[in-house]
């Protein structure tokens, strides 16, 4: 099956399901304390990639994608 190019996909390697998470994260070694970053996420997947994010401290926010909102100038 081929998703709707419109419906956003998780950001897990292979996954192909709709995405209802938003992880919002930087790198500070690299990107401005205000910069944000996106991964999104299936339920499934959406605590693999936050732990991933987070253990090397890079997780700022984890938000339902429909409440999800980009910061001024992203």
């Amino acid at each position: 099956m081929v998703p709707d190019p419109e419906t956003p996909i998780c950001s897990a390697k292979g996954c192909r399901s709709a995405a209802v998470w938003v992880l919002a994260w930087n790198n500070p070694k690299i990107h401005t304390p205000e910069r944000r970053k996106t991964w999104l996420a299936c339920e499934e997947h959406r605590e693999h990639l936050s732990q991933f994010l987070g253990v090397r401290g890079f997780l700022k926010d984890v938000v339902r994608f429909e409440d999800w909102r980009a910061p001024e100038g992203a």
